[in-house]
C-alpha cells in the first residue's frame, strides 16, 4: 500500500468513476484501475463493487474510505509540523516585561502572534527592569519589553525596537486639591509627598537617576515617603491618601472606576517613559524573528 493508492481510491470513491478519478490525477484509466486492483489484492478484500452503475463501495470499502481519508489527513498534518519545525515555527518563546506593562497592548500583540503561529508557546515573565536586562544576557529570556533604566542600549550585542513613548500621569486621590486639574507639570508637585515608583529593585538604576534629574530640573528635591517597584502597592497607598505618585499611562489607561484614584496627565518636555523591545543580536531563532516582524 502506498500514498498514491490511497489518493486514487479516495478519488474513485468520491467521483464513483475510474475515468473521473484518473482525469483528476492526469493518468490513464487503466493505470488507476490497476492501482486500485493492487490495493485490493494486498488487503485481501474487495473495496469497489464494479457490477453497479455508477460503481459503489462495498461495506469494507466504505470503512476503508473513512480510514484512508483520516490517514491522509494525519500525514498532511505531520508534514506541516515537520515544515514548521524546520522553519522554527514550533517551540517556546520566552518574553519578559517590566512590571505594569501587562496592562498595555502587549497581550493583544501576543494573542495575534499565537493565532498565526499556534505551535509556538509564549511564556511570560514579569520582572524589574534590572532583572530583565540580566535575564536577557543570561539567556533566561528571548526578548524583553522594558525601558532603558539599565542603560541597556549601550551594550553592543543587542538589537531593539521602539514600542512606545508612554506619557506620564500623576496619580492623586479624589479630594486632592489638584485632582480636578486637566494637566499638571512637575514643578507643581514640589510640596507633595511622593510615593515613588522605581523601575528597578535597587532604586539606584540609570532610570532612577534619570527621574531624579527631572526633579532637579524642576527646581527641587522630591519628598519621597516610599520607594517601590510594586505598582499595586503604590496605587493602594495613593487611594489611602498617603501621598501621590507619577506613573506611566499604560499602568492607568485600563483602570476604570478605581476607588479614590484620579489620574491627571503630566505635561512638559521628556515626561514620558520610553518602552523598547530588546533581544540579543546573535539570537537567530526563527520564532524570535517572526515575533519581531509582528511587533
Amino acid at each position: 500500500m502506498n500514498i498514491n493508492q490511497l489518493k486514487y481510491f479516495i478519488a474513485v470513491a468520491e467521483y464513483k468513476s475510474f475515468t473521473k478519478a484518473a482525469n483528476q490525477y492526469y493518468i490513464s484509466q487503466t493505470a488507476i484501475t490497476q492501482q486500485i486492483h493492487t490495493l485490493e489484492e494486498n488487503m485481501g478484500v474487495q473495496l469497489i463493487d464494479r457490477t453497479r452503475r455508477p460503481i459503489a463501495l462495498t461495506p469494507a470499502g466504505n470503512v476503508f474510505f473513512h480510514e484512508a481519508k483520516a490517514i491522509l489527513d494525519r500525514m498532511n498534518t505531520a508534514i506541516g509540523k515537520v515544515h514548521d519545525a524546520s522553519a522554527g515555527l514550533v517551540g517556546t518563546l520566552r518574553i519578559g516585561y517590566t512590571k505594569g506593562y501587562e496592562r498595555s497592548n502587549l497581550s493583544n500583540i501576543m494573542k495575534a502572534f499565537h493565532q498565526e503561529y499556534p505551535n509556538i508557546l509564549i511564556t511570560c515573565h514579569r520582572c524589574d527592569t534590572d532583572m530583565l536586562a540580566s535575564g536577557l544576557f543570561n539567556n533566561d529570556y528571548d526578548l524583553i519589553f522594558t525601558w532603558d533604566s539599565t542603560n541597556i542600549l549601550q551594550e553592543s550585542n543587542i538589537e531593539y525596537k521602539l514600542m512606545e513613548l508612554a506619557p506620564l500621569v500623576v496619580a492623586l486621590y479624589e479630594n486632592h486639591p489638584m485632582a480636578k486639574r486637566n494637566s499638571l507639570n512637575r514643578r507643581e508637585l514640589k510640596h507633595e509627598n511622593i510615593l515613588y515608583m522605581s523601575p528597578s529593585a535597587t532604586g539606584e538604576s540609570f532610570g532612577d537617576n534619570h527621574f531624579m534629574e527631572m526633579y532637579r530640573l524642576a527646581g527641587y528635591q522630591p519628598n519621597i515617603l516610599f520607594r517601590s517597584n510594586d505598582i499595586e502597592s503604590i496605587l493602594m497607598m495613593v487611594a489611602a491618601e498617603e501621598g501621590i505618585s507619577i506613573l506611566p499611562s499604560y499602568v492607568t489607561s485600563k483602570l476604570q472606576d478605581a476607588d479614590n484614584l484620579v489620574f491627571v496627565p503630566l505635561i512638559g518636555e521628556g515626561e514620558y517613559e520610553k518602552i523598547i523591545s530588546v533581544w540579543r543580536s546573535n539570537d537567530k531563532s526563527p520564532a524570535l524573528r517572526y515575533f519581531i516582524e509582528k511587533i
